[in-house]
């Protein structure tokens, strides 16, 4: 009458072992399952003017090796209300977080254009305006000693650029701004490029309208999102101690490198180092 005792003592052993199989595996992965990390942000980089996208091509490079998405969108150049409002719109169309980085003008872009984006969780200005609400470019750049842009204060328009009239869709008379050929090695690169380098720039450099110079910028988003400031201790464009002051004002983790006002052209690794750095806090 016992003779299947065996049998069940056997098969019941081998449940708890399975039971006890299924446990520790259980425990096993809880161990070992790790959250899958954060996707990175997207990288929007807004040129200047006497620029164009190629301008990041160095700095693209390095960001899509390291794994961020990367855009560098078109700056229209037009006027700073209708170019933040094209740039706002663009924004809108990316998901997820961003960081917005914005060179020379480019940088009063982004200040307008992030503005109530809940989406950009960081703002990087590379040797870049970085206005209050009021203020132009043309205010920033002539309140401060060391622009290159003219040798002659008391002259209608900065001796070193050249202005092409043409017309706007409407009609009217519009002014588009070249930085003359013969000054762009030493306005926009501070001679730090060979001469030939230099020209092959000067030729493909992108105009921005006097329009868009002397335009207010709107609310600034610097006071309500946090900012990143690369400073180019030999900027001919924009002078050093005016970026000094706006990466002050605007409280931004602030780093200085010794290059030119093209600091994308010239040091994109160190342009691509405060990126990563203003993308990696949260």
């Amino acid at each position: 009458m016992f003779q299947h005792r065996p049998r069940r003592l056997m098969a019941t052993a081998a449940a708890s072992l399975a039971l006890a199989a299924g446990a520790s595996t259980t425990a096993f992965a809880a161990q070992t399952h790790h959250a899958p990390p954060a996707p990175k942000p997207t990288v929007v980089l807004v040129h200047g003017a006497w620029a164009d996208s190629s301008s990041w091509s160095g700095v693209v490079k390095r960001l899509q090796a390291d794994g961020y998405p990367v855009t560098a969108p078109a700056n229209p150049l037009r006027g700073l209300g209708s170019d933040s409002s094209y740039l706002a719109d663009y924004l809108r169309t990316i998901k997820g977080p961003i960081v917005l980085v914005g060179h020379s003008y480019g940088g009063a872009v982004i200040t307008d254009a992030a503005t109530g984006n809940s989406q950009v969780k960081a703002l990087v200005y590379v040797a870049a305006f970085a206005p209050d609400k009021g203020e132009s470019t043309a205010d920033l750049v002539g309140r401060f000693p060391g622009s290159h842009l003219s040798d002659d204060p008391g002259a209608p328009l900065p001796t070193a650029l050249n202005p092409v009239p043409f017309t706007q869709a409407d009609g009217s008379t519009g002014t588009d701004l070249y930085i003359k050929a013969g000054k762009y090695r030493d306005v926009f690169l501070s001679n730090r490029v060979s001469p030939a380098q230099a020209a092959e720039l000067a030729a493909t450099q992108r105009p921005v309208s006097a329009q868009a110079v002397g335009e207010p910028s709107g609310t600034p988003a610097w006071k309500t999102i946090p900012s990143w400031y690369l400073v180019a201790d030999d900027d001919h464009t924009i002078p050093p101690a005016a970026e000094r002051a706006m990466a002050a004002r605007a409280h931004a983790h602030t780093v200085e490198v010794d290059g030119p006002h093209a600091l994308a052209v010239t040091d994109p690794y160190a342009v691509t180092r405060l990126v990563e750095q203003a993308a990696a806090t949260r």
